[in-house]
């Protein structure tokens, strides 16, 4: 199944201060002037971007995904290392006047975060087009966080060509109006949100769960511990979640659902499967630390799957041409 999957490619630089923030701000002085810097302990630096984390967890379940985004002068690792684990980066432009999209983030003692999010490369992703992709026939197509003008384009060429799309607006919510969120969600396959970001589409759009199915033909709502739920036109999926080994880093592990939902879609499983494969996928990643920090063979996976699902069909397409050692 040929699926691209275009959305935010990115590098996270999270530090970590030894004290508390708190204690460094005079109040007293805040309207007027704000001059502060602050001697971390650590920093890490992660491959992330929502475009990416999607990719590498898909071909990690077997497919070959098309990822299709925008990066800096500084990508050329990032590059070989998803090309080494399975993800297709042909249709990613290099800028080297710029450098790739970053985040960067420094923590305090009380979890307190000071961030800051630089655009880079991202902010060129709209000069790229699907009619330009030289892979065909797209079978499905993911539109994620990236650069607004992008996500708007992507939409309206999805429709122009007749490719089917997976729609997740997520922390690109605030950046979108009431006009393009419906755009966006009218005639879309899927509409993945989190719980939170259900709520905010409601109120921005005034449509009820009833009203999106109208527009798009399914909606995901991820919830956390709870697992998820899936609407479909035919009938409401209630999936639970896989428990965790341990929970380190929640980062990324609303990537990872999607990644296991459009696995189970491409190997044309019912919605309840998918969302099966999907809640393992996600587990995964709460058990280590960054978006892109774990890792498993598909038999692996398999194997994980079948100790928590009862689901003969799924097992037996996920085992498909797979030698399972």
């Amino acid at each position: 199944m040929n699926i691209v999957v275009t959305g935010s490619i990115a590098y996270d630089y999270i530090m970590s201060f030894p004290g508390y923030f708190k204690e460094h701000v005079l109040p007293e002085k805040v309207s007027d002037s704000i001059n502060l810097s602050f001697l971390v302990d650590t920093m890490v630096k992660r491959r992330g971007g929502v475009g990416s984390n999607i990719a590498y967890s898909l071909a990690l379940l077997g497919e070959r995904p098309i990822l299709m985004g925008t990066a800096g002068q500084d990508f050329g690792e990032y590059r070989a290392w998803l090309e080494a684990h399975g993800v297709d980066t042909s249709a990613v432009r290099q800028y080297d006047d710029c450098f790739t999209a970053s985040f960067f983030c420094n923590i305090d003692k009380a979890h307190n975060q000071i961030a800051s999010f630089y655009n880079g490369a991202m902010a060129h992703a709209s000069e790229l087009s699907f009619h330009d992709l030289k892979v065909k026939p797209i079978d499905l197509a993911v539109i994620s966080p990236n650069d607004p003008a992008a996500m708007k384009l992507y939409v309206r060429e999805c429709r122009e060509l007749g490719i089917p799309y997976l729609y997740d607006v997520s922390w690109q919510i605030v950046r979108l109006t009431d006009d393009e969120l419906r755009e966006g969600i009218v005639g879309s396959y899927i509409l993945i949100v989190n719980e939170y970001e259900f709520e905010m589409i409601r109120n921005r759009t005034g449509w009820h769960e009833a009203d999106i199915l109208e527009q798009a033909n399914n909606l995901v709502v991820t919830m956390g511990e709870r697992g998820s739920r899936i609407h479909t036109r035919e009938g409401l999926y209630h999936v639970p979640p896989v428990p965790p080994l341990r929970e380190v880093d929640p980062i990324g592990v609303g990537d990872a659902y999607r990644s296991g939902l459009l696995k189970g879609l491409a190997l044309g499983l019912g919605w309840e499967s998918a969302g099966r494969i999907a809640s393992l996928a996600a587990t995964y990643v709460l058990e280590c630390d960054g978006p892109m920090g774990h890792y498993y063979t598909l038999p692996e996976f398999i194997e994980r799957f079948r100790q928590h699902f009862d689901d003969p069909v799924a097992i037996d397409r996920l085992t498909n041409g797979v030698a399972v050692k």
